[in-house]
């Protein structure tokens, strides 16, 4: 979806790097030139019962700056110090100009990594496997197209107190796609009569259904074993077993079949992909110089990733990038994963290993085709740098929306419940509703099917890994879960949305029309109404304690 995006819209990529370059030199600015003094009592203060939350207290910038810099709960979860830079280097102006684009910036890498390089593996591996195309749609396919919401699932619920970030993003991104992409898809083919599996169909809903009755009795009872998160986990492989009994299956124009009942992967090969250069060809001109410019325009956001993510495929191959990768993914991944007590034994190691992979790859591998031998090898690496970048992206993601809902004031949970969730579910809304109207005769079939099971697998294992590794870590004590009790409006609503669709389309003999995509967007509109309203203090949304 993001190439796709990126050979359609090659200016407005230009215009996201330009963004890009922009911000980089507004921090390397502030970090050279105007922050050399810092405060002696910078981070000193343990605050961790409040976090940050006293700094809407204070009214001039300088207190605020100060409160920043003395207090632990301020401290940036993510690289970047957003408070400290709003509050304390930039200009208010400067400030919102610079974090609007970032948090742009973040989702379109986020999307574009797991597009372009997660799911390229991912598909990779489904065919050196020799999976079935069912159980390439179940796994392996279906996590790639739910990667950014899996991801800053579990980012958010390994932080502290940022887990009502990474279930409201999960839910609000299952609801959007569920009410707002199925109803968009009813409106705009509801003259067309199309028609679509009633028992696949039903098993979708079922299942979703059911998750989220698990879901209720997790936050209700407010604690989880190990034991019971793996048991929400396991819904996906009962999921995965009814899919398997009632396969159907289409081929695609591509050749990869696709299972209906299974989430598509965002990945499609494509003719505009990478040349030997590494830049993508603009308007389909490889020459000139007004081309190679705007490659040259293209390379910020594009080279760290290509440099240290291998590509392995006819039209995406390249052997000075498939050297520098497995030469410099050894050294990213000590940076990102290794603790700072041992992170420089470690990175004499992974330099040196490095240097001997990268001089082995030179040797070994041809200029002109990807390797025949050992590509379990690149795929493999690839998946792993793709599952590294996506780590990074999507912590730095939710350390963002955390600071920006502690300087506009309002809860990060909604958030994510809003602005995480939209980001994360455009490509859904683009690629669904495309695939209902230009698809043909199934093409309706594929995207309400993917309009269910992609929120089944970003619920379900997206939230349940997200438990599991949670409860792991507190094991063999129970995992406290604490959220915001409005998350019971959330998935009632929800749940509504569902039982309209279902009630909908068995009543209509699974007939896809404008009554049933109405009322699915006017359920999601009181939702969100009720969100706005709650941000300005109309509604109180009170839920008795359980």
């Amino acid at each position: 979806m993001a190439d796709q995006f990126c050979s359609k819209y090659p200016y407005a990529i230009i215009l996201l790097n330009l963004s890009f370059v922009f911000l980089v030199s507004c921090l390397l600015t502030a970090h050279f030139w105007i922050d050399r003094n810092p405060t002696s009592d910078h981070y000193k203060t343990a605050d961790t019962e409040t976090g940050c939350k006293g700094i809407q207290m204070l009214e001039n910038r300088q207190e605020k700056c100060s409160y920043v810099k003395s207090h632990e709960g301020c401290k940036s979860r993510g690289y970047i110090p957003y408070l400290h830079l709003f509050y304390c280097t930039f200009s208010p102006v400067l400030g919102y100009v610079s974090l609007s684009l970032w948090l742009v910036l973040l989702f379109y890498l986020l999307a574009d990594t797991a597009s372009n390089y997660f799911c390229h593996s991912l598909v990779g591996l489904s065919e050196i496997l020799k999976l079935s195309p069912t159980a390439a749609g179940i796994s392996l396919l279906s996590l790639g197209n739910g990667a950014p919401d899996v991801f800053a699932s579990i980012i958010s619920f390994t932080g502290d107190g940022t887990a009502d970030i990474g279930l409201n993003s999960v839910l609000g991104g299952a609801f959007f796609v569920s009410c707002v992409v199925v109803g968009i898809i009813g409106v705009s083919v509801g003259n067309d009569g199309a028609r679509i599996s009633r028992r696949g169909f039903i098993i979708n809903v079922v299942v979703l259904l059911l998750s989220l009755v698990c879901l209720l009795l997790i936050i209700a009872v407010g604690e989880l074993s190990l034991w019971a998160a793996l048991s929400f986990l396991s819904i996906y492989f009962m999921y995965a077993l009814l899919v398997f009994a009632c396969p159907e299956a289409k081929q695609s124009e591509n050749g990869l079949m696709h299972d209906v009942e299974a989430p598509l992967c965002c990945y499609m090969d494509n003719d505009d992909g990478d040349d030997a250069a590494g830049c993508r060809p603009n308007d389909g001109k490889k020459g000139g110089v007004v081309s190679k410019m705007l490659c040259i325009l293209e390379l910020p956001l594009y080279l760290p990733r290509r440099l240290t993510i291998p590509l392995v495929s006819e039209d995406k191959w390249s052997k000075p990038f498939a050297v520098s990768s497995v030469t410099l993914s050894p050294i990213a991944l000590v940076l990102t994963w290794n603790s700072n007590s041992t992170k420089l034994r470690a990175l004499e190691i992974g330099g040196s290993v490095g240097i001997a992979c990268g001089i082995l790859a030179f040797c070994t591998i041809q200029r002109s085709n990807p390797p025949r031998k050992c590509l379990l090898f690149w795929l493999s690496e690839g998946f792993i740098m793709s599952v590294t970048w996506a780590y990074v992206l999507a912590q730095e993601l939710i350390s963002l929306l955390v600071s920006l809902g502690i300087i506009l004031g309002i809860d990060e949970s909604l958030l994510g419940l809003t602005v995480l969730a939209w980001g994360n579910s455009v490509g859904d809304l683009v690629a669904n509703v495309t695939m209902a109207q230009k698809g043909g005769p199934d093409g309706a079939q594929i995207a309400i099917s993917g309009s269910f099971a992609g929120p089944i697998f970003n619920t379900v294992v997206g939230l349940g890994l997200s438990l599991s590794f949670s409860a792991w870590k507190t094991y063999p004590a129970s995992y406290a879960v604490y959220v915001d009790k409005s998350v019971f409006v959330t998935i009632g609503l929800f749940m509504v949305g569902l039982i309209w669709a279902l009630l909908m389309l068995t009543k209509r003999k699974m007939v896809v029309d404008k009554c049933l995509g109405s009322g699915l967007l006017a359920i999601y509109l009181c939702f969100l109404s009720l969100q706005i309203a709650r941000i300005f203090g109309l509604v109180e949304i009170l839920v008795p304690n359980l």
